[in-house]
């Protein structure tokens, strides 16, 4: 029951504040128009000015579409399907994993093509070797002035990285001690963190209050099992969750269900772009994005 009335509750605030976005925009435009009509002369009429401001008016429409922003991870290794993500319809976050072959060269493609760029730190999960992850991984075995050197080191390893996000972690995610430290690099250097949210146990959304750092959380991972099917089913799941919420963040992987999962999304964005805006994760800084976590097994 109270599932219900708090997606009553968001729907209500929803059509709220695209109501008042869309007065102002007719109050901004009409003012504007008086302005200009008066600088160039022209004869203030009511029916002068409300044609005028009929045709701003309608060009200012709000977009009532809902925002979904798709982040792919693990570029940064010339992983299966990095060009086809790049070069998707659409704009999104590309998450970079730091001192990896294509690291740079990724980066740079991701910049240059209008993308998002986020640091995609490796962090300890809570099964598997640590030699999965990669160069420079956080574990919880580190000092604290190691964890704050790697991390340091890894945002200045990934050009134009504007924020940060986990790959794997759920051991890392859920350590208080980590997270503090990983948030307050974040919050000094100016980045976002994204929590992939592989554990329930996350204590990021608790960490990066105290702290101050802008935070938003994965709702649906598209492509943790590595077949067109499970993927096709899981842009459902993306669609189902936007019944009952503002937005939605939807994590994705190059590497080996890159070009599966860069198909099913090239198939399905046009059949959802009537009802949905896709957007940068950037537009959703601030937004009402901490919803239920979601887990990854073995990440």
């Amino acid at each position: 029951m109270r599932r219900q009335h708090n997606a009553f509750e968001e729907r209500e605030m929803w059509k709220f504040r695209n109501k008042k976005r869309l007065y102002l925009a007719r109050t901004a435009a009409a003012a504007l128009l008086l302005c200009t009509l008066a600088a160039v002369g022209s004869p203030l009429s009511y029916d002068n000015v409300s044609a005028q401001s009929s045709k701003i008016s309608a060009a200012a429409q709000v977009d009532e579409r809902k925002p979904v922003a798709i982040v792919i991870d693990d570029f940064g290794n010339n992983m299966s399907g990095t060009e086809e993500m790049m070069k998707l319809p659409i704009k999104i976050t590309a998450a970079i994993m730091p001192f990896m072959p294509t690291t740079k060269k990724d980066a740079e493609e991701a910049y240059r093509l209008g993308h998002d760029v986020i640091v995609h730190m490796p962090m300890e999960p809570n099964k598997g070797l640590k030699s999965w992850l990669g160069p420079g991984a956080l574990t919880t075995d580190l000092s604290d002035a190691e964890v704050r050197k790697r991390v340091e080191e890894a945002i200045d390893d990934v050009p134009h990285a504007i924020g940060m996000n986990n790959h794997m972690g759920s051991k890392v995610t859920a350590d208080e001690r980590m997270m503090r430290i990983v948030l307050s690099v974040c919050k000094e250097r100016g980045l976002f963190f994204l929590d992939s949210r592989t554990t329930f146990k996350t204590v990021v959304p608790k960490i990066a209050k105290e702290l101050g750092v802008p935070t938003v959380s994965n709702d649906v991972f598209l492509d943790d099992i590595y077949t067109v099917q499970h993927i096709s089913k899981q842009i459902g799941v993306l669609r189902k969750h936007l019944e009952s919420h503002v937005s939605c963040i939807t994590i994705g992987h190059v590497g080996a269900p890159g070009k599966y999962t860069a198909s099913v999304l090239h198939q399905s964005i046009p059949a959802m772009q009537p009802s949905v805006r896709f957007v940068k994760l950037t537009a959703l800084i601030g937004g009402d994005s901490m919803n239920d976590p979601l887990i990854l097994p073995n990440s």
